[in-house]
């Protein structure tokens, strides 16, 4: 999936739950394990966990690869 169409799909997924302060950062020249870095805020943990769900659901609805999961806990 091209990095282009896996931003626009992973910030979907952030408005559809609420997300707040959404930021989409190049970070090409400053890392070279990504392209890019999202970042939102939410108002609770719960929040920010159902977030970080619906956009793994929606990435893979695309036919997006998750690699991996960290931090749920």
């Amino acid at each position: 999936m091209r990095v282009e169409k896996l931003q626009q799909v992973a910030v979907a997924a952030l408005e559809d739950i609420k997300a707040r302060d959404i930021a989409v950062f190049d970070v090409r020249h400053q890392t070279s394990l990504y392209d890019s870095m999202i970042i939102a805020s939410a108002d609770s943990n719960r929040q920010v966990k159902a977030l970080a769900n619906h956009v793994r659901e929606k990435v893979k609805e695309a036919g997006g690869e998750i690699l991996g999961v960290e931090g749920e806990d």
